[in-house]
């Protein structure tokens, strides 16, 4: 149903937020905040108003949110990896594209357990989605052009490498060093979404159209979970063989995962910063691990996972709690500030949206982000897909490069091209 709205036309643009079956649609934009290097801007209807970044720039997210002139609202978007950087006091590194766009929206459709819920600022589009999700839903056949996921240019290697060199004789001890993979050709976004999400096994998934950045994704984890009552949790996800092989060559993969002391550790370390940080915004004595080196099933992958749990301090936001974890250990590195250094050394230009979070947050405070992985990006006419993988001293070149496949594969095979427009009809004139 979300997908149908997607491609009905009537919103220019939308995010589709999928959370353990439950889907969620907003649709077009009654507000939103922006958030660049040098300040924040908030819109509400035709009222716009500019403020300069301070110390705690999510902390002023979530004032101009509540400054939105509706109740219970949710707001949908994303953050990208770069606004790590103002949490660290380097906005000079943060690149000068948006670094967070959130939007409360225009319409808003939740579909829970099979219960639809509808809200929209007028009748009119209302009307006009009633009418949409009183259709019957048809299934369109797909044709997917899957994507070369090699690497080409044989330069992965020696970025791991590099890696390696820099954790033997620096402060680091972990990083998560990415390669891209362009698509070569126009793709159907909604197609992708639907076609993918039928063969994964996400966390979380996400179909997301702001302001030219489109993005289609089944997110193996979550980088916060915050309840309206207070319950915080984290994820952790580190250590990855691949699945989908057959019954027998899963589950030597999932034995040899659980028994690799390079896999373990790169896992413990995760868990252990994951901790640490849940612990500076949660009630002392809270922090607790849980499922600690469970096997999660993801797409075309295995991962050892933990969850992290906490209690909500009385002087901390949902906010708060996005500071302290974002970016998420999986996808940046220890310590992470030495990370960013090392990623913004050895890739090749920002990440954005790749391994930040697409999100929502409601007025209650409550807030739930997910971890943009496993996903198919558009912006600036390129399309692209792009995997990384944790680089500790123990790591081999080849191994890591053979991992970025595996995750790749979650998303590759079920890429669909877009078709041509139809010719329009000739105009008889006489």
């Amino acid at each position: 149903m979300t997908a149908r709205l997607a491609e009905s036309g009537l919103f220019d643009q939308y995010v589709v937020y999928e959370r353990e079956g439950d889907f969620c649609f907003a649709g077009g934009a009654l507000g939103e905040v922006v958030v660049g290097r040098s300040g924040i801007r908030g819109r509400w209807l035709t009222e716009e108003t500019t403020d300069p970044l301070g110390p705690y720039p999510l902390r002023q997210v979530g004032e101009k949110l509540g400054q939105m002139a509706v109740e219970g609202w949710t707001a949908y978007g994303w953050m990208a990896f770069e606004f790590s950087h103002l949490h660290t006091g380097r906005p000079d590194r943060a690149g000068e594209t948006d670094l967070l766009h959130l939007v409360v929206p225009h319409t808003e459709v939740r579909i829970r357990q099979g219960a639809v819920t509808l809200r929209s600022a007028d009748q009119e589009t209302l009307d006009a989605v009633l009418r949409l999700l009183s259709e019957p839903v048809a299934r369109r056949a797909v044709e997917p052009a899957p994507v070369d996921i090699t690497d080409a240019a044989g330069s992965y290697p020696e970025l791991v490498a590099r890696a390696i060199e820099e954790i033997r004789t620096s402060e680091l001890q972990k990083v998560i060093i990415s390669r891209t993979v362009p698509v070569p050709f126009p793709v159907d976004f909604v197609a992708t979404y639907v076609h993918g999400r039928s063969r994964n096994t996400p966390a979380r998934s996400f179909l997301l159209n702001l302001a030219g950045r489109r993005v289609a994704g089944f997110s193996p984890e979550t980088v916060a979970e915050v309840s309206a009552d207070g319950e915080v949790v984290t994820q952790p996800l580190a250590g990855t063989r691949a699945r989908g092989l057959g019954v027998e060559e899963d589950e030597r993969l999932r034995a040899e995962l659980l028994a690799d002391p390079k896999e373990i550790s790169e896992h413990v370390l995760s868990v252990k910063l994951a901790e640490e940080e849940m612990a500076t915004v949660c009630r002392p004595g809270t922090v607790s691990v849980r499922d600690l080196l469970s096997i999660r099933r993801r797409g075309s992958v295995q991962h050892l996972g933990s969850s992290v749990h906490g209690l909500l301090a009385a002087d901390a936001s949902a906010w708060d709690v996005l500071r302290a974890v974002f970016p998420a250990v999986t996808a940046s590195g220890i310590p992470k500030k030495q990370a960013y250094d090392c990623i913004g050394r050895l890739e090749d230009g920002p990440r954005g949206i790749y391994s930040g979070a697409v999100l929502t947050a409601d007025s209650d405070g409550a807030l739930d982000a997910a971890l943009v992985l496993r996903s198919l990006y558009e912006e600036d006419g390129r399309t692209w897909l792009r995997a990384g993988a944790g680089i500790l001293p123990g790591s081999t070149p080849e191994r890591e490069l053979e991992e970025t496949c595996e995750k790749l594969r979650s998303v590759a095979p079920y890429v669909v091209p877009a078709q041509p427009a139809p010719l329009a009809a000739p105009t008889l004139h006489g």
